[in-house]
């Protein structure tokens, strides 16, 4: 499944994404895709369209570092309250 992941964001008609955030992605998916029982679309459609996938996209930012299952945090917290709040430091 991880692989059809890798292969379906290849496919992704974004900008450039940079090969950290190619390596992050698969395993949001992942974990949206077994923790709220979606489809590979369903899931791949909430981080695309999410505020964090878009912090993700700012290379500034470095979000990224915080690896994927805090990221999948992140997003539910986003997906929950319609905010995120990053540890520690401010974004």
């Amino acid at each position: 499944m991880l692989m059809r992941l890798v292969l379906e964001l290849k496919q992704v008609d974004k900008k450039s994404i940079s090969p950290v955030i190619a390596m992050i992605t698969p395993g949001i998916i992942r974990l949206l895709i077994e923790n709220r029982k979606l489809s590979l679309e369903e899931a791949s459609g909430i981080l695309y369209n999410s505020l964090l996938y878009k912090t993700l996209e700012d290379e500034e930012t470095k979000v990224w570092r915080f690896g994927y299952p805090l990221l999948y945090d992140l997003l539910e917290e986003e997906l929950a309250t319609g905010k995120i709040t990053f540890p520690d430091e401010q974004i």
